[in-house]
Order: C-alpha cells, then sequence, then structure tokens
C-alpha cells in the first residue's frame, strides 16, 4: 500500500483526479494543483522521476510516449483498486455492519495463510481468533476479489453482520 505524503502518493491521487485519461509528465510536474492535489513540500523532479519509476514497476501507471515523443502517464486498473481501498480506509463512517473473515487453510498453504492474515492487517481487520477477523471498514469487495485472485475461495468466508451480540 502507498504510505501517505509520499513522492508516489501525490502522483497516484493527482492522476486519479486527473479525469483518468492519459496526462502528459510535463504538465503534471510543472502545475500539480492542476490535478487536484498540491504537494507540501518544495517539489524534487528527482524523486518524482523515481516515485512514478515505483508506481510503474508496481503495475499502478502505465507510461507512454506520444507522436510529439513526450511521456504520457495513466492510471492502471490495479492503480484505480490502490486509490479505491485506500479512500475505504480513510473513511470515518461507520454503516454499522462488521465484516467477518473466517478461513481454514491446510497447512501445506500456510504461505497463503499468511499472505491473508497479512492482508487484513493492513486493511484494519482486528483478530478475535487466528482465523476469525473482523472491520467496520467495508471492504468487502476488494477483500473478494483478492480471495479470489491468490485462490483461497475454498477455504475463506466473507460475512456481512449486523449484530456480534450473543
Amino acid at each position: 500500500m502507498i504510505r501517505e505524503r509520499t513522492l508516489g502518493y501525490f502522483v497516484l491521487f493527482g492522476l486519479e483526479k486527473s479525469i483518468q485519461a492519459w496526462v502528459r509528465f510535463v504538465d503534471f510536474a510543472y502545475n500539480p494543483h492542476l490535478a487536484g492535489s498540491v504537494y507540501p513540500r518544495k517539489f524534487d523532479y528527482g524523486g518524482m522521476y523515481q516515485a512514478i519509476k515505483n508506481l510503474r514497476e508496481k503495475g499502478y501507471i502505465e507510461l507512454a510516449k506520444n507522436d510529439e515523443g513526450k511521456i504520457l502517464m495513466k492510471l492502471t486498473s490495479k492503480g484505480k483498486k490502490e486509490i479505491e481501498i485506500h479512500n475505504i480506509l480513510k473513511d470515518k463512517k461507520w454503516d454499522n455492519k462488521w465484516r467477518v473473515v473466517v478461513f481454514d487453510i491446510p497447512e501445506k498453504h500456510k504461505k497463503l495463510r499468511h499472505a491473508l492474515r497479512w492482508k487484513l492487517r493492513e486493511w484494519e481487520f482486528i483478530p478475535w481468533q487466528k482465523s476469525v477477523w473482523v472491520s467496520k471498514k467495508d471492504i468487502v469487495k476488494p477483500l473478494r476479489d483478492f480471495i479470489k485472485e491468490v485462490g483461497l475461495s475454498q477455504w475463506v468466508k466473507v460475512l456481512l453482520a449486523e449484530d456480534l451480540r450473543l
């Protein structure tokens, strides 16, 4: 997950505000306020190039050149998902529903189990037991997508509950 207040965060969320079309790098670098965000520090072009390189390597943005040889950037679907998850986690409102994840992953797939736990921690789930985690955040869709993507569907159940009292 991209840390807040970094150049990578700035580029990713700036591109999201730029109508999700191809944006010239030079336009973005010289006019970051037009992308919907103002970077709080003195602008560092070397750092900007490095942040863009890192985002491209992680698959969050695409780079291309136009006919004039100018560099263009665009958010990928993975970048859009990252922004969606970040916005969900940032939201302070609670809809009075609990998201409960219950899993029983065999020992021979313990790396997948550790990956799931790591993702649940990252997405602010709280462990009730080793294999039961809960959250107030409405992150069910990205979580189910992650579970399918990793191949855990047969061992993991995601429940949406309104009342968890005994």
